[in-house]
Order: C-alpha cells, then sequence, then structure tokens
C-alpha cells in the first residue's frame, strides 16, 4: 500500500510541475506567491515548488524515511509521556 500511495503521489508532484500554468490559468493566482516570490510568475512557481516538495515527501515515504524523520521531529513534544 506504501508503493501505491507514493507512486500517486509522485504522479502528482509530477502534474503540479508540469501543468503549473494550466493551474494557474485555471484556478487563479496565490496573492502571496505573487507578492514575494515575483510579481509575474510568482504562482507558477509556488506551484512548481510545491510539485518539488510533493514529490520528495513521495520519496521519503516511499523509501521509509518519513517515519524517521517526524519521530525525530516530534519526540521532544512526547518525550514524558510515552510509558
Amino acid at each position: 500500500m506504501r508503493y501505491l500511495l507514493s507512486l500517486i503521489a509522485l504522479a502528482i508532484g509530477f502534474l503540479l510541475v508540469w501543468k503549473s500554468d494550466w493551474i494557474v490559468n485555471n484556478f487563479g493566482r496565490v496573492n502571496w506567491a505573487e507578492k514575494y516570490l515575483g510579481y509575474d510568475g510568482g504562482s507558477r512557481l509556488f506551484w512548481k515548488l510545491m510539485g518539488i516538495v510533493v514529490i520528495f515527501l513521495a520519496m521519503m515515504h516511499m523509501f521509509g524515511f518519513i517515519e524517521g524523520l517526524i519521530s525525530a521531529i516530534f519526540s521532544p513534544l512526547f518525550r514524558g509521556s510515552a510509558k
């Protein structure tokens, strides 16, 4: 199941990178991205960066690295309660 979900996420990430212009044309611009990532084209860059993040996280999940990362990040919050 892990591999199937990861492959679906990889495909979604690829589509976000590949079709970022289509996403902007059909769903509109992201105001935050236009302000901080560039005036004309910030939204496209935002969708491309989101796609790369999705691809990276999907590959980490596929190879089993995401569990260790989540554990390392959130273990200090639950250090005293796991008994």
